[in-house]
């Protein structure tokens, strides 16, 4: 069956590299009144599963990212809609130039071709993939966790019809249904030469698992161990409200700040308020020594919270000697996902900018800025924290690939 998946999808990408852009923004916004005409099938379907997520013993972060709502549900048709509205990439002319001997040489933009997507308990990605590979010109196989396959398989029957009703072949976007963990390895070997990169969303080991098992190339995106810290020179209101939405706003998201650090030039009067925030909205703080004499309910950090992406209400506190301290701290337990200052100082900010080597880094903002959609992509099929190719937000621009076309008038190679 999975081989024949990839034959399919192939076949799809052919017609799909050549659509008119027209096409696939009516299938895009197709697939989003399809999305909105199925709510009730999706969020039935989506009962099911959390049910037995449930029962199964899922709780907190896990059961919030597998939850869909009616609200989430729009949510979902909006980011697809928000795909339709973005200019369509493929055939776009990056650069342009003319050699001495009159060859014209363009950089293209082409479809990447098949791209498998392999995910976990978010079933709302099996629409923001299929939108973003349908945009950027590329069939997609995804294949969502088996906590969600009936929320997603329900999401997948809409994507399907939007395509239909443009014009475009419904294998542009399959989905594999079955919850056998071979599926995966079916897809890491690449389907038979049919799949062209691998990108892989979800928790630790499943990351490992594509990076070590795959046969394809693959865009990484490792575990969110991301930071704020809190310089000398942040102002306090401003230092609370970053702190409390980075770590609180939805704890289970990869964008969510993990350890929270703060310069100890200003420990004496940043620090209590800083944890005494976190902890009255119900997170609980892991700190270092300093982190603890300021509050009785911290508790002892020890070595493998400096390390954890927690995905839950808690938090590592540590203090540390100025943005240099930062910095060294970042570099040796951070991600290179996501990670922010929040300070006055120009000069700060700007070291932190240039020296903090995560895809995104950010100034005076909340980490939970780490999304596709806040980006103005639309949506994302995930953060790569690789340096290949893409980095950060994959979006549509992200799945794509290059040619070079060559005009000449006769030229021959002496």
């Amino acid at each position: 069956m999975m081989r024949d998946m990839g034959r399919r999808a192939r076949a799809a990408a052919r017609t799909l590299a050549l659509a008119a852009p027209e096409q696939k923004t009516q299938a895009l916004h197709a697939a989003a009144a399809a999305i909105r005409a199925a709510a009730p099938e999706i969020l039935a379907a989506n009962a099911d599963d959390v049910a037995k997520a449930t029962a199964d013993g899922m709780t907190g972060s896990f059961l919030d990212r597998l939850t869909l709502t009616p609200a989430r549900v729009e949510a979902m048709a909006e980011g697809v809609e928000q795909v339709a509205a973005l200019a369509d990439p493929i055939g776009l002319v990056t650069e342009r130039w003319t050699r001495p001997n009159g060859l014209i040489i363009e950089r293209v933009r082409t479809p990447l071709g098949v791209i498998g997507v392999i995910y976990e308990s978010r079933p709302n990605v099996t629409a923001d993939a299929a939108a973003l590979c349908l945009r950027a010109g590329n069939a997609v196989i995804l294949r969502g966790g088996s906590d969600s396959l009936a929320s997603s398989g329900a999401i997948h029957r809409a994507l399907v019809a939007g395509l239909t009703a443009a014009g475009l072949p419904e294998d542009a976007v399959q989905f594999v249904s079955v919850p056998d963990r071979a599926a995966v390895g079916h897809m890491l070997a690449g389907l038979g030469n049919t799949v062209d990169v691998i990108v892989p969303r979800g928790g630790k080991s499943l990351v490992a698992r594509v990076q070590s098992d795959a046969r394809v190339p693959v865009f990484a995106h490792l575990d969110g161990i991301n930071h704020v810290y809190v310089d000398k020179a942040a102002d306090l209101d401003m230092a609370k409200t970053v702190v409390l939405n980075a770590k609180m706003r939805r704890t289970g998201v990869c964008g969510a700040a993990e350890t929270l650090l703060v310069d100890r030039a200003v420990a004496g009067t940043h620090l209590k308020p800083l944890v005494e925030i976190l902890i009255d909205a119900g997170c609980e703080i892991r700190g270092d020594a300093e982190v603890q004499a300021v509050d009785g309910r911290v508790k002892p950090a020890v070595p493998e919270d400096w390390d954890t992406e927690y995905l839950d209400a808690i938090i590592a506190a540590k203090v540390v000697d100025g943005v240099g301290d930062a910095i060294a701290h970042i570099e040796a337990h951070g991600s290179h996902h996501t990670d922010s200052i929040v300070t006055e100082d120009a000069a700060a900010a700007d070291r932190f900018l240039a020296e903090v080597d995560s895809a995104i880094v950010l100034h005076n903002a909340s980490t939970q800025f780490a999304d596709g959609g806040e980006f103005g992509f639309g949506a994302e099929i995930g953060i790569a924290t690789g340096r290949m190719h893409a980095r950060g937000p994959v979006g549509a621009e992200q799945l794509t690939s290059f040619k070079y076309r060559i005009h000449g008038s006769g030229q021959t190679r002496p």
